[in-house]
């Protein structure tokens, strides 16, 4: 759930900065992560 939340407040952020890219990072668990870019077309 925190991923999905966490790319719609991207999303929005790029739409109210008129931004082109955003990028958050995941924590999985175990030691591991990820991160997550998202780019507006």
């Amino acid at each position: 759930a925190t991923g999905a939340r966490l790319a719609l407040h991207i999303t929005e952020l790029l739409n109210r900065h008129n931004a082109k890219r955003g990028i958050a990072t995941l924590c999985i668990g175990g030691g591991q992560g990820g991160a997550m870019l998202i780019e507006r077309t």
